[in-house]
């Protein structure tokens, strides 16, 4: 006779707290929370060894404990040192869509080695809790040397594993573990009654085993949101396995995440492979709403990062002798630490996103203060009457450039080489700044407006008093080498023992604003200089006459109800591009909620046109339309307001010399509450997907999403630098949420989306309350606001037609300062930086590292690419990976100060350059 044996499930418990740095309440409040947490959890360790406890994947959680705890960092270290307490590898549990694919990188970066630095790091791609996972994130874990992942959020429905192969666009996999059956808190209530841990043992176990048949030990997750361990845990846990039998039953293990991984088999073989980005609603909420709550702090953070990742840091690294990298570590440490799951989200209270946007803010300022160190150094070198540009671009470009120059008549711009450069004026400044008459025993009060030789913000050139007429007449420039001593002013007035009234006059040189077509290098700087002139026609001209702009490749048409018409050269037309739609939302930061009786404002009630700019260079025409958006929604009523805010948008619809898009700029002052603003770009021929940039990919997306938790499965998505769908591509500015639709007809992309929840309780779209249901008016977005695109269309496929190329100069514009030096110095020549070719192949990174540049590129197309980097004195190069590390067989090959590479489709390749 047979004995069956009875199966023994073991559970392997990971204590453990989710960490939301701020969220429902601000940063320092949590942190006082955090305090008491961990003092206890510390406490409890030292006095059992049995303890373990994992920090959530973040190690920014122990910088914030050891700025209060400094003390505490030996026993610490101590016990991550011991393997008891697992920390890292992240620096912040990210928003893996609202921030650069730099920003991800540099986060995991720190992360790591903040973690090394207290004894060692996690070593797994530990995401837990962020509302879906980006394309390219199993490559940047690989990249970081990671060969585990654990997700939960996004997982779609064919995952039927514990386990599961998830693979980068360009091949890279990497094992994920899936927090099934509950997510990170699957064992979240075990303990809390010590007489029923056997049954919910049992359940826990049961539940966790459809996913694990084949009876190996399940990870149990022991947490949840700022939740400690229970204080006798260890106790607990063997009082229950203590009364187990033999055979059959629960056994539980302590663990670290870390321990447990260790345990776990590497590689994917044999594992069900899912490509791609992680955006399923199938098992549990992503919370797609917040790519569209708090729209000024997603505009905020690109600005940001921008700012350093592709202006300051690289042109400190070739540029500066002191690469001022304590600044922009600084700026790095900001930029990290908002793009948190719960702050660049805007998903919390109003107290929160003051402190994000005042975080941002000074990334941002610490990136063009580092901007601004390498533009003083070299326009030391350029004449005061002369302008420095830098070009961020790693290709030689031409860019238009807006100026503030010397004359008011024709003039035309001259460079270091002779060349002569097109220009355009667009404003002449006032010369009469002021024309006084004060009492003669006033006059000496009027001198305290100078200081030094500055006056009204110039700076005085000559001046002359006439006793006769009663006059004193200053002359100001915005610079002067002449000298000015205001005591010979004052001199001169008490020898003319003035009486009665007299005029005072101010008066500034002719100034003009222009904007100019002007060339620089690859990542480098050029001067340049205003002379009087006609200037010559630009390449491509802009003539706007007779209701039309046009440049030779593009046409644009304001209509009547103003949208416009945009027509190639080669016959693309889109037809009614840039229709506004404004309709209800009672929904809250995480989900849009469409009211049943909802109002769609889509028709202006008045429109006007103007020309403001005509040409050669750039033209202009700015579209006024009146509506009359619903004041507010309506919960009761499941609709909007009868009562309605007169609303007026500012549409400038501007086309340049040479470029093949147009660009919008959609202004308009919010008085509305409770709604969505979209603006629509219909597309030249039906899409049945879509492909936006954004974290190192190009993501191609469909009409729908996959459904199935509760959730509703809204095909609104991210998209960084540019979507493209069906012959037409939008230039983007900042990570904006956009959805194909009108069956793949249109675009759609969210201007505003201001509502007045963090959290509604009941919602029409998703069925579980993401957080505390309360107020946060400042997510209403009251007040002007400004958005702006490029329209490019195109006639074959989005990699074919210069996409990159257009983004990268829409979004990246060159930088204007004027020159320093006497203006008898002669205009520097050119300086040349680092160039990239390769077609599709975009920078992400130059950064100074141990004395050699760190370069990142990604190869964002969907075939083999050979690429090429050159830089002047280049006499090293070899591949690393994201972390610096060398990779590969050695050094590369330099020929004529340049390497040639081939990279993947979709690869993010890191190279080590030496001068």
């Amino acid at each position: 006779m047979s004995v069956t044996r009875q199966r023994t499930d073991e559970l392997v418990i990971v204590p453990h707290t989710h960490w939301d740095r701020e969220w429902y309440l601000p940063f320092q409040q949590f942190r006082l929370q955090l305090i008491g947490l961990l003092d206890e959890v510390l406490e409890r360790m030292d006095n059992d060894p049995r303890q373990r406890f994992t920090l959530d994947g973040q190690a920014v959680a122990v910088d914030d404990y050891l700025e209060v705890r400094p003390d505490r960092r030996e026993q610490l270290a101590a016990l991550v040192a011991a393997g008891r307490l697992a920390v890292g590898p992240w620096q912040i549990l990210l928003d893996e869509f609202l921030c650069s694919g730099e920003n991800i990188v540099r986060n995991l970066e720190l992360g790591l080695r903040r973690s090394q630095e207290l004894g060692g790091s996690l070593p797994v791609g530990y995401l837990p809790d962020m509302f879906g996972h980006c394309a390219q994130m199993p490559q940047i874990l690989r990249g970081a040397g990671l060969e585990h992942a654990c997700v939960w959020r996004g997982v779609p429905e064919s995952v039927d594993s514990h386990v599961f192969a998830w693979t980068a666009p360009d091949g890279t996999a990497v094992r994920t573990e899936y927090l099934a059956a509950g997510g990170y808190g699957s064992a979240a209530g075990l303990f809390d009654d010590p007489a029923r841990v056997a049954e919910r043992a049992g359940a826990v176990a049961e539940a966790l085993r459809a996913w694990r048949p084949d009876g190996s030990p399940m990870l149990a997750m022991y947490g949840s949101d700022h939740t400690a361990p229970a204080a006798d845990l260890a106790d607990l846990l063997e009082r229950h396995n203590k009364r187990q039998p033999a055979e059959g039953g629960v056994r539980l293990r302590l663990a670290t995440m870390a321990e447990y991984f260790a345990a776990q088999p590497t590689g994917t073989a044999g594992l069900r492979v899912v490509h791609g980005e992680l955006r399923s609603h199938a098992r549990a909420n992503i919370l797609p709403g917040v790519l569209s709550a708090r729209v000024p702090l997603k505009q905020a953070m690109a600005r940001a990062e921008r700012a350093v990742e592709r202006y300051a840091e690289p042109l400190a690294a070739l540029w500066l002798d002191d690469p001022a990298q304590r600044f922009l570590e600084m700026a790095w440490h900001r930029l990290i630490e908002v793009s948190c799951h719960d702050s660049v989200t805007g998903c919390g209270c109003d107290e929160t996103a003051q402190q994000v946007a005042a975080r941002i803010a000074e990334a941002e300022q610490l990136g063009l203060a580092v901007r601004d160190m390498v533009g003083k150094r070299l326009t030391a070198q350029v004449p005061h009457d002369a302008h420095l540009l830098l070009n961020p671009t790693p290709a030689p470009r031409t860019d238009l450039v807006e100026l503030d120059v010397a004359g008011d008549g024709p003039v035309h711009l001259a460079a270091a080489d002779g060349t002569v450069l097109p220009a355009q004026r667009t404003a002449t400044a006032a010369t009469l700044l002021a024309d006084d008459t004060v009492p003669a025993d006033r006059l000496p009060t009027v001198l305290a407006r100078v200081h030094g030789s500055e006056l009204y913000g110039q700076e005085i050139t000559s001046w002359h008093l006439d006793p006769a007429e009663r006059l004193l007449h200053f002359t100001v420039a915005r610079r002067s080498e002449a000298g000015f001593d205001v005591a010979e002013v004052r001199d001169a007035l008490s020898a003319a023992r003035p009486e009665g009234d007299w005029r005072v006059v101010i008066e500034a040189e002719p100034r003009q604003r222009i904007v100019a077509a002007v060339p620089a290098p690859a990542l480098g700087h050029a001067a340049v200089r205003a002379a009087p002139g006609a200037a010559p026609e630009p390449a491509h001209p802009v003539r706007a006459a007779d209701g039309t702009l046009t440049n030779g490749l593009l046409t644009v048409e304001p209509a009547e109800d103003g949208t416009c018409t945009v027509r190639t050269a080669d016959g693309v037309e889109l037809t009614g591009v840039g229709r506004v739609v404004d309709g209800g939302d009672l929904g809250d930061t995480y989900n849009y909620a469409p009211p049943r009786h909802d109002v769609l404002v889509d028709r202006p009630t008045e429109v006007a046109v103007r020309r403001l700019a005509e040409g050669p260079l750039l033209g202009a025409y700015e579209i006024e339309r009146r509506y009359a958006w619903p004041a507010a929604g309506d919960v009761a009523a499941d609709g909007r307001t009868a009562a309605t805010e007169p609303t007026t948008v500012l549409t400038r619809v501007e086309l340049r010399a040479g470029e093949p898009f147009v660009r919008l700029r959609v202004s308009f002052d919010n008085r509305s509450e409770d709604h969505r603003v979209r603006l629509h770009v219909p597309l030249p021929r039906r899409a049945g997907t879509s492909h936006a940039e954004g974290q190192f990919a190009v993501v191609e997306r469909g009409l729908t999403a996959e459904g199935g938790f509760g959730e509703e499965p809204l095909p609104t998505f991210p998209a960084a630098a540019f979507v493209a769908a069906g012959g037409a591509a939008v230039l983007l500015e900042h990570a904006t949420e956009y959805e194909l639709v009108a069956e793949g007809r249109e675009l759609a992309l969210t201007l505003l989306r201001p509502t007045g929840m963090m959290s509604r309780n009941r919602h029409v779209w998703r069925d579980e309350p993401a957080g505390g249901e309360f107020a946060t008016p400042q997510a209403q977005c009251r007040g002007p606001r400004t958005v702006t695109f490029g329209v490019l269309p195109y006639p074959g496929e989005w990699h074919e037609s210069g996409v990159h190329t257009a983004a990268e100069s829409f979004r990246h514009p060159f930088t204007a300062l004027p020159g320093t030096a006497p203006a008898a110095a002669p205009l520097p020549a050119a300086g040349q930086g680092l160039s990239l070719a390769g077609e599709g192949v975009v920078l992400s990174a130059v950064r100074e590292r141990e004395g050699r540049l760190e370069v990142r590129v990604v190869a964002e197309v969907p075939h083999p690419v050979p690429a090429r980097l050159a830089l002047p004195g280049l006499r090293y190069a070899r591949r690393c990976d994201l972390l610096g590390r060398p990779v590969g067989q050695g050094e590369l090959s330099v020929a004529d100060e340049s390497v040639a590479v081939r990279l993947r489709p979709w690869e993010i390749a890191t190279f080590l350059l030496e001068r």
